[in-house]
This record gives structure tokens, C-alpha cells and sequence, in this order.
């Protein structure tokens, strides 16, 4: 094959020389990766056409046999880069990767095909040949390996979800996330002030994730009289956990929650294994609590279990739902509502779950020992074991149960799940209790109840997330409350009936949705408790103004006999250029509210909100201003109501993470949970946009971004149109599939410096081959040389070396001047290129 060869013109950049050279000379895929290529070099515009070196292209895709630093895909999907073997078998002169042990345990194949693997040099590397279909391609002008693997040869795959075989655990390292709200208030009897606070600091080591929680409630209210002082902090958890991808199941150790689709949370220490659903592909994955609630002013909720806070959001006055809540939460949840007048209220609600259902021959299960706790770090309880396991027995049945023991407690339950298709799921279980307490001669038996549906109308647009019924007789106790009962010597809270309802209906034609949550628990010792919440939202047109909305919201608490009523209303114009006019009005137990807000944004990363309004206390003002910075989420805000009070606050979210590969400080969105950092190869001030906005990197050339998701496949992205102009990036995506809490760690190779033409020399007048490659200290190609020694270089910095390879190896080295001058760059640089002992 003769392949005829252009002249080359100088002034191209290497990069454009390279491609140009690789659709000449490499892109003839009919042939094999010995193919010889003769080049005409007749053609070429150069005075010694002997003093040519392109033997890197005299074969298609040969590469020199020896360990590289690559980058892997494997279906297009980037693994972390690793050393990749290349052997070059010496009877063909091809070239060849060995597919390692470690490697293959990557693709994530199912085991029908890892069986049949041929494997050669004693197990080292596999014999291609026995995977039919298997392409493998490395390319050093990428510095990549590109594998394409049949698709009937891997496990389960989703559009954004990989098989456990591809996760990462990511890297070593320590990490701080923290939370912080705080809040003055002035009035004429005196000053209040109130600061709160909480966060994670762990550590990871390999696949374990070491976390300890942290909350702190300090805070000052002084009047004329007298000033009060109160300060708390606590570690309220200290735990470990790290992911079984075989099992695909999760095992814990330390202090925790019960996490539960039978009994009823609490608190214990010990150690826990259960199947994980975020380890489950999208489809297969459980149900997550929601709280919803109405919001006065702009406010601070606060949801909490037994003490420990789990969520601090700050809200704007209106109607909030939050979703974000961990799947793994059950039980009931204490929601405060924090306004900014002081007052505040609180409810209760239930996180209950869908129907108990499992798929068709796969087995559910979760399994914990220790310990049970009655306050925090104090475990005065019994010892207890507990169990549960959902089996699906065929398409459409489940069977499930479980028990507890606990010494002078157990509970043993029962159930089975139905999927009825069209008309939704459907579970039913009993729970039969046997508890024996101190103050009572006989124990007390007792059985339990429950009921539970869910179904989506995607024909109507319509969804019950959940509809349950749950009747205990009076003798029986929940784990939860036995403990209560054993410590107060007194039963407080005897469940008696819950009934839960949650709805959700679409109008798509009317641009209308509905949505209704109602929970209603009885005891057999108090008054009964209710919630009720609804909300009605409708997009319409107005002339020329679009997407107007109107919103209906109401709900009415009935907690220990006392009752909070409450209705808002809401309308929202927008203006364009991202400014949005509304009008809301609220009516509840302190009065009715109105209010007129302008929201607009500055830029990407900054919005304001400012506001007036009228009570029946008076008239109000507000404003805020909120910053989505790279290092932390900022919010400042104020409120004053004429002649009574001014109330200043404030919110600052962010976090730290240091690792064996460096550190940065960032935002934080979950606290300790998964992150991604992110390399720019020790270059400061690189774009990166990793599942939000995009961030710079810092002086050591790292950031870290908290905006990606446990068992997803997550990409970050070099932002190549605000790139700094004396910067190039090798590629500009990187991907990453991580288990839960991992700090996972990726690496753009960035070549930062300023660009010229230069001239090389050696040292005997010579100059080097055409065709011969410039290299950086990174070992990262800056340069091809043309005809007369003349290259066009990037990257170029004062001090910096540089190596020219022909012939396969390294035969000299350039020292760039110790100062670098524009004018420099005006003219061809003059670059001596010595060679080992040559001065």
C-alpha cells in the first residue's frame, strides 16, 4: 500500500497535524493492525529527505510493546485510567493488549461468558479470540484503550446505570460538610439570637465509608430583665458502612436507625446487612418520604427522628415539598417549621412505604444485631436480633416476613403481596407482639394489622404513591414503644388506627395538577391526630404574558387537640429576563398575610428576592439576596415589620474534601455523601461542569464536585468555551460510576502555557527528523517537527524542559530560558537540543 503525503504547512497546531496525519496514513480500517504503509516522500518540500523519521506510522496501529498510562472505554463508558500491557507478537510484528485478570473483571460480563474465557500466558491475559465480537483498540494520540464488547455478553445495563462490575470505590481521603443557619432579631424588649448548625466529618478507606454526624443548636435571648444563654453540640451518630456489590446489599456498623418495611424505626448499635435499592437499576428501586407544609414567612425546616436533625432547608414563604430525603428513612418523621417572627410549628408524619413487593425470583432481605438505645450514646436497652426477607414466588405474588427479638420483647410478622397489574399493588401482613415490662405482672400480647395499596393511572394521568390502613389492638407494642414504655414505666403513645393517603392527578390539557396527603392516627390513650395537606397549581396565558401560575394551597394540623388551620395563595407573573412578579396571600391561626415579591436573577450564580406585605400586626419588608458560589451556597436575608422587630438571617452550605491526590473546598448538596474530584493536571482556573454549574479550579488544580449520584453514571466536562487561551485539554469528558460516599477522583490532562514556532538544533547543526515528536515534563506530546527542524509548540513555560523522541526513544532535551519575553513569541524561538552529556 503507498500512501502519497502532502506537504505540511508549519503554522498548524500539533493537534491538527496529528489528526491529519492519522486520516492519511491510520484510518484504513479493512486492514489489520500490521498493515505496512509506504510513504512517497518524494512529495515532501524538505532539503534532506533521508533526515525523515515516520516509522511511528509505517504500521497501522503499531505501538511499541511496553506499560502505558491510559484512559479505558468500554463501550463508550470511561473506566479510571490505568497501566494498560501492550506486546508485540514478534512473528507478525503486530501489536496486542493484554486483557489482565483485573481488567476483565471491569466489563462487568455476565458469568455464562467469564466461563468460557481462554486465558494465556499462565492466566495473565486473555485469548481475544475466545470472546467473538471483542474489538480492542489503543490509541496513543488519545492515550486511550477502546474496548466495544457485544451487548448480550454484559450484565444488566440502563441508559444511566452500569453494572457493579464497572463501579468505582474511589480514592482515600477525609472529608467536612457542614450547614449553617443563623438568625438575629431585635425588638424593643430585648435582642434574640439563634444559630444552627450541622454536618458530617468522616473518612474513606477503600471500600468503607467512616462518618460521624454532627449538631449544634448555641443561641442568646436577652431583654431588659434578664439574658438567657444556651449552647448544645452533639455527635449524634458515629457509624461506618460499605457496600456489598455481590450481595447487592449494604452492611453497617456502628450507631443507626432501623431501617424497616415491617417494624417501626429506633434507635440502636450494632451492626446491619440489607439489601440496597439504590444498588438497583432506576426501575427497581423503593420509595422515598416526602414532607410538605406551608411556610408563613420565609422559614427554616427542620425534620428530624428521635432527635437526630436529617434536614435543615431553608424555604420561601409559601407552599415547600421536600423529596430529597433518604429512601433508607422509615418511621415517623418531626417536621418544625422555624418562621422568622420566632414562632413555629410542628407535625408529625409517617413515611410509609408501597406495598412489601419483590420481583419475580429475587429475594429481598435485612438483617441487624446489637444493641437498642434510649438516648443518645446511651444504650441502656435490651440486645435484640432482627430479621426480614421478601421473596418473589412467581409473577405477581410476594411473600414476605420477619421478626424481632429482644429478650423480654418479640415480634414476629407475617405478609403477602399481590401485583394487580392494571388495577395496582396490593399487600396485606399481620404482626403478632409478646412484651413483657417491669411494672406489669402479666405481658402483654397483642396482634397488629396493615393494609396497604399503590397505584399509577398513567392513562389518567393520575398516581396513589400510597394508601394504607394500620389497626393494632390495644395490647400490642411496637418496638419503639416498648422501649418508651420500659424507660418512662408509663404507655404515652398507644397506636390504635393510622389511616395514609397520598394522591397525585395530572390536567394536562387544563395545564392543572392536583396533589392531597392525608394521615390520621388514633391512640387507645389520646386524642387523635390529623393532617391534612392539598395544593392546586394551573399554568395559563394572558395576551402576551406566558406561563402565569396560580396556586391553591391548604392544610390543617390536629395534634394533641390543639388545631393550625392555614390557606395560601399565590400568584406568579413572569417578566422575562428570568424576573418573576407574585402575589400571595395567607390566612392561619396568627391572621391573614399579603404579600407583593419581585425575584430576578443577576447572573447564573446570583438572585435576589425583594418583597412587601401587610398583617394584622402591621406592615412587613423583606429581602434576600442568594449565591450559588464554588466554595459554598450563600443566602442573606432580612425582614422587618414597622415598629416591632427587624430579623436578620443567614445560610451557609458547603463543604472540604482532601485526598492522597490533593484537596479543595466546594459546596455541599448531601451531607457526606458521594463526590467526584476532579484533576486538571496541577492547572489553576480550569472550567468544569459536573452536573450543575460549572466550576474552576483552584490554585492546586482540583475542585470537587458533590453534585453527582451513588450507582449512577455521572460526567463531568471540561467547559471548552471558557477555556483560558493559553490552555489545551486532551479530551474534555470524563465519567464516573460511584458506590455510595465515594470520593471518586478524575483526571483531565490539561498542556497549559503560551504557544510559538520554534526552531531546533543539535548540537553537531543537524536538526531532528521530520516527523519527530516534542514531549513535556507530563510526557505529553507539545509538538511534531516539520521540514528544517521547525515546530509549532504549546504549552510553553519559563524553566520548562522538553524531550524530542525519534526512532522510538528519547534522543535529546530542550531547556526553554528561565524568563520568558512577549516579544519572544513574535519571532521563531531558537532551541538547542542536547543530548545526554552534551553542554
Amino acid at each position: 500500500m503507498k500512501v502519497v503525503c502532502y506537504k505540511i504547512f508549519p503554522r498548524f497546531r500539533p493537534t491538527q497535524l496529528s489528526l491529519l496525519i492519522a486520516s492519511l496514513f491510520l484510518g484504513f480500517s479493512s486492514h489489520s493492525l500490521s498493515d505496512n504503509i509506504e510513504f512517497n516522500t518524494d512529495i515532501l518540500d524538505i532539503n534532506d529527505r533521508k533526515n525523515i523519521d515516520l516509522s511511528r506510522f509505517s504500521n497501522s496501529g503499531f505501538i511499541l510493546a511496553g506499560e502505558y498510562e491510559m484512559s479505558v472505554f468500554i463501550n463508550k463508558q470511561a473506566l479510571p485510567e490505568q497501566t494498560v500491557i501492550i506486546q508485540t507478537q514478534e512473528e507478525t510484528n503486530k501489536s496486542t493488549v493484554c486483557i489482565t485478570p483485573d481488567l476483565i473483571k471491569q466489563f462487568g460480563l455476565r458469568k455464562s461468558v467469564i466461563e468460557k474465557i481462554v486465558w494465556q500466558q499462565q492466566g495473565k491475559c486473555i485469548d481475544t479470540a475466545s470472546m467473538t465480537g471483542l474489538e480492542v483498540r489503543p490509541d496513543l494520540a488519545t492515550s486511550a484503550l477502546y474496548i466495544s464488547i457485544p451487548q448480550a455478553y454484559l450484565q444488566y445495563v440502563d441508559e444511566n446505570w452500569d453494572a457493579p462490575a464497572m463501579w468505582d470505590n474511589g480514592i482515600p481521603g477525609a472529608l467536612f460538610d457542614y450547614n449553617f443557619n443563623g438568625q438575629t432579631q431585635s425588638q424593643k424588649n430585648g435582642q434574640r439570637l439563634m444559630l444552627n448548625g450541622n454536618g458530617t466529618v468522616g473518612a474513606n478507606l477503600n471500600a468503607w465509608r467512616f462518618r460521624a454526624d454532627w449538631q449544634s443548636q448555641p443561641g442568646r435571648s436577652q431583654n431588659n430583665q434578664s439574658k438567657t444563654l444556651a449552647q448544645q453540640f452533639d455527635w449524634s451518630r458515629y457509624y461506618a458502612y460499605r457496600a456489598i456489590p455481590g450481595w447487592e446489599a449494604k452492611v453497617s456498623v456502628g450507631e443507626d436507625y432501623l431501617g424497616s418495611e415491617l417494624f417501626d424505626s429506633f434507635s440502636y448499635a450494632g451492626v446491619s446487612v440489607a439489601s440496597d435499592d439504590s444498588q438497583l437499576p432506576p426501575n427497581l428501586r423503593g420509595y422515598a418520604p416526602e414532607v410538605t407544609g406551608i411556610a408563613r414567612t420565609n422559614a427554616l425546616v427542620i425534620i428530624s427522628q428521635q432527635g437526630r436533625v436529617l434536614k435543615e432547608v431553608q424555604v420561601a414563604a409559601g407552599p415547600f415539598r421536600i423529596q430529597d430525603i433518604d429512601n433508607a428513612v422509615s418511621g415517623k418523621l418531626d417536621v418544625r417549621v422555624e418562621e422568622q417572627d420566632g414562632t413555629a410549628q410542628t407535625f408529625t408524619i409517617e413515611t410509609s412505604s408501597i406495598p412489601y413487593l419483590t420481583r419475580p425470583g429475587r429475594m429481598r432481605y435485612k438483617f441487624a444485631a446489637g444493641k437498642s438505645s434510649q438516648s443518645r450514646h446511651q444504650f441502656k436497652g435490651p440486645a435484640f436480633a432482627s430479621g426480614e426477607l421478601s421473596w418473589g414466588v412467581s409473577n405477581g405474588w410476594s411473600l414476605f416476613g420477619g421478626g424481632v427479638a429482644a429478650g423480654n420483647y418479640n415480634a414476629l410478622v407475617l405478609g403477602i403481596g399481590r401485583d394487580l397489574y392494571w388495577l395496582g399493588a396490593l399487600s396485606f401482613d399481620i404482626t403478632q407482639s409478646r412484651a413483657a415490662l417491669p411494672d406489669i405482672a402479666e405481658k402483654l400480647t397483642g396482634r397488629s394489622y396493615r393494609l396497604s395499596y399503590s397505584k399509577n393511572f398513567e392513562q389518567y394521568d393520575s398516581q396513589i404513591t400510597f394508601a394504607g390502613y394500620r389497626f393494632s389492638e390495644r395490647n400490642f407494642l411496637s418496638m419503639n414503644e416498648y422501649l418508651e414504655t420500659r424507660k418512662t414505666g408509663s404507655r404515652q403513645q398507644n397506636s390504635k388506627e393510622l389511616y395514609s393517603v397520598t394522591v397525585n392527578k395530572q390536567f394536562r390539557d387544563l395545564r392543572l395538577s392536583t396533589y392531597f396527603n392525608y394521615n390520621h392516627q388514633t391512640y387507645w390513650s389520646l386524642p387523635d391526630n390529623d393532617r391534612y395537606s392539598a395544593n392546586l397549581s394551573q399554568y395559563f396565558d394572558i395576551g402576551n404574558l406566558r406561563n402565569l401560575s396560580l396556586s391553591l394551597s391548604a392544610y390543617r394540623t390536629i395534634n394533641n387537640g390543639s388545631k393550625d388551620d392555614g390557606v395560601f395563595v399565590s400568584l406568579s407573573i413572569p417578566l422575562g429576563n428570568n424576573a418573576t412578579l407574585s402575589y400571595s396571600a395567607a390566612q392561619g391561626r396568627d391572621g391573614t398575610n399579603q404579600r407583593v415579591n419581585y425575584y430576578g436573577r443577576l447572573d447564573q450564580r446570583n438572585s435576589y428576592q425583594v418583597g412587601t406585605g401587610i398583617n394584622s400586626h402591621g406592615s412587613t419588608s423583606n429581602g434576600s439576596i442568594t449565591h450559588d458560589g464554588e466554595l459554598a451556597h450563600l443566602n442573606a436575608n432580612v425582614s422587618s415589620q414597622t415598629g416591632k422587630s427587624t430579623t436578620f438571617g443567614f445560610n451557609v452550605r458547603g463543604g472540604a474534601t482532601a485526598t492522597t491526590k490533593g484537596a479543595a473546598l466546594h459546596r455541599s448538596s448531601n451531607m457526606g455523601g458521594t463526590r467526584l474530584m476532579i484533576d486538571t493536571d496541577n492547572v489553576a482556573n480550569i472550567p468544569v461542569s459536573s452536573g450543575g454549574l460549572a466550576v474552576r479550579s483552584n490554585r492546586f488544580g482540583k475542585l470537587v464536585s458533590t453534585d453527582v449520584n451513588s450507582y449512577y453514571r455521572n460526567s463531568a466536562s471540561l467547559d471548552l468555551n471558557n477555556l483560558p487561551d493559553n490552555v489545551e485539554a486532551e479530551r474534555s469528558v470524563v465519567q464516573a460510576t460511584l458506590t455510595e460516599g465515594a470520593i471518586g477522583y478524575r483526571k483531565f490532562a490539561v498542556i497549559a502555557g503560551e504557544k510559538a514556532m520554534a526552531i531546533i538544533r543539535l548540537a553537531d547543526g543537524s536538526y531532528p527528523p521530520f516527523g519527530a515528536t516534542v514531549h513535556n515534563r507530563k510526557k505529553q506530546e507539545v509538538g511534531i517537527v516539520s521540514d528544517s527542524g521547525n515546530v509549532y509548540l504549546t504549552g510553553i513555560a519559563a524553566g520548562e524542559s522538553m524531550t524530542v523522541k525519534w526512532a522510538e526513544k528519547v534522543q535529546c532535551s530542550i531547556a526553554l530560558p528561565q524568563s520568558l519575553n512577549p516579544q519572544d513569541f513574535t519571532a521563531n524561538l531558537f532551541l538547542p537540543c542536547r543530548r545526554d552529556g552534551e553542554i
